[in-house]
């Protein structure tokens, strides 16, 4: 694989990291044409972080406790991804909001996956179980996956790609939860794959 246009990514990630595994494995086999080049978790026992590192990818925890401003995170955040040569930063299961800084050096190079078909079912408060309860109690019939870009609001920036995922009648929080991750692990490496492969051929799609 040639190596020089692999997109060299940056992934931001809160707990189990389920969604990196499954786009590590992805780079690892060959069927993704990308690196992760750095790790970044603001939870300093993520079992993100130990993949990561089982892997000898650079792995950091960044967080309120170990810069304790907003401005001097950001700044750390931001530090990290420029000194790994980031192309896209993924945020996968990232708990915060990204800060100025890093969204104005990476402008619309940040990326979010959602567990709903956004515009519904966003918002601040609106993640994990919370989100497939509202879809179950508002009757929906289907639910889904967004990626989209990121700027200072929770869930507000443009979709670049979307997947459906049914809802049935007997479904829980946890069932409906469950077939959304799984169809998420593999529609991060769909969408990624579409972006390495527009930038091979020197077009900006499907990013804005």
């Amino acid at each position: 694989m040639d190596t020089i246009k692999q997109l060299r990514l940056g992934v931001l990630t809160s707990h189990n990291g389920t969604n990196l595994q499954a786009i590590m494995e992805a780079c690892k086999e060959g069927r993704l044409n990308a690196l992760i080049c750095v790790v970044i978790s603001n939870n300093s026992k993520s079992l993100a972080l130990k993949r990561a590192q089982r892997e000898l990818i650079p792995a950091y925890h960044l967080s309120n406790f170990s810069h304790p401003t907003a401005e001097s995170l950001d700044t750390a955040i931001l530090n990290t991804l420029h000194r790994h040569k980031v192309d896209l930063v993924l945020l996968a299961g990232y708990m915060k909001l990204i800060g100025p800084k890093v969204l104005c050096k990476f402008p619309n190079r940040v990326l979010n996956s959602h567990p709903s078909l956004l515009p519904k079912y966003g918002g601040k408060g609106m993640y994990g179980s919370q989100v497939h309860r509202s879809v179950i109690e508002a009757d929906e019939k289907e639910t889904g996956i967004t990626i989209h870009l990121v700027d200072g609001e929770y869930d507000r920036g443009t979709p670049i790609a979307q997947c459906r995922v049914p809802v049935f009648a007997n479904d829980t929080p946890q069932i409906l939860e469950d077939r959304v991750k799984l169809r998420e692990r593999q529609f991060w490496i769909e969408t990624l794959g579409n972006i390495a492969l527009a930038r091979e051929e020197g077009t900006n799609e499907p990013m804005p």
